[in-house]
């Protein structure tokens, strides 16, 4: 592979973890303004069928919209929507930084998930890392003496939890749908189930709230773009690590906005975690990539790119 197309698919994920951090951004903020948080899911979601139709209609590409598996969108758009709400509430409801590294237990609990339902093996080295994120998640948490409300614990992990649970459904998804696919179904599916809730939770905005949900729906749909274009020029398992670099951008609104300060514990936690994580992730990259080794020398292929 070109030594340009690794740096192109880290420099996309980096943008769309910077999207996906402002937009978390927005959202607490759009819910400090009153914005109730169905209606900030609902324009999350119901920006993105119609601008991805468009995109594909304009280019001949609809086809790439058919489904041989309707009922997984529909599993899809359960378990997303509770992901997503999970996400959006976290930091609403904790300091933005504590928000964001609680979300990086994620690979852990995807650890765990396959070795108790999905028949996978966890090495010594992958068991201590998953002790030692959640020491770290302890660290971070402080239990018994902590600020942090324990709602916003529960949804942290919770969210976490969902976005691992969903990796593994995503992953049969994409046997046979295309990633536009996947994406475009989740947004129809989901927008109609939140827009009967509307009735009940929306109200009239000021423009800076209707300011607040357009960029919350558009930087959303960016923010997909961004990371779908970073999975062609490269694969999940090298670029992740972009991922980490959300903690910065949630220190740096936390900070700017809220005027929050990186408590000792989050410091303490933080590394912990994100280390743990590494660890599973780099674990999982090395069995993926012995899995194929057969398939790379049959192609002649024998180093990683």
């Amino acid at each position: 592979m070109h030594t340009s197309k690794p740096r192109m698919a880290l420099l996309l994920r980096f943008c769309s973890i910077a999207l996906v951090s402002t937009t978390f951004m927005l959202g607490k903020l759009a819910a400090q303004s009153g914005i109730h948080l169905v209606e900030m899911l609902f324009w999350r979601q119901a920006i993105g069928a119609p601008i991805l139709i468009a995109g594909l209609a304009m280019t001949n590409r609809l086809a790439l919209l058919h489904t041989h598996k309707f009922g997984g969108h529909i599993w899809r758009a359960i378990l997303g929507l509770a992901a997503m709400a999970l996400s959006f509430e976290t930091p609403i409801l904790l300091p933005l930084p504590v928000a964001t590294t609680l979300g990086f237990t994620a690979p852990l609990f995807a650890l765990l998930l396959g070795v108790a339902f999905f028949g996978q093996r966890a090495s010594r080295e992958c068991a201590a890392a998953v002790l030692l994120g959640f020491l770290g998640v302890l660290i971070l948490v402080e239990p018994g003496r902590s600020a942090l409300p324990l709602p916003g614990t529960v949804c942290g992990l919770a969210g976490a939890f969902m976005v691992a649970l969903i990796s593994y459904q995503l992953r049969d998804l994409a046997r046979t749908e295309h990633p536009l696919s996947v994406v475009f179904w989740f947004s129809a599916t989901s927008s109609p189930v939140l827009a009967l809730a509307l009735p009940f939770v929306m109200h009239g905005h000021t423009p800076i709230q209707w300011l607040l949900l357009a960029s919350i729906g558009m930087l959303g749909v960016l923010a997909q773009f961004f990371m779908s274009a970073a999975l062609r020029y490269g694969a999940v398992t090298s670029i992740i690590v972009m991922d980490y670099t959300a903690l910065i951008w949630s220190v740096l609104f936390g900070w700017l906005i809220w005027h929050e300060p990186l408590s000792t514990s989050t410091w303490l936690g933080a590394p912990l975690i994100i280390a743990a994580g590494s660890i599973v992730v780099l674990a999982a990259h090395r069995a993926q990539w012995a899995a194929d080794r057969p398939n790379r020398s049959a192609e002649g292929d024998s180093a990683p790119v």
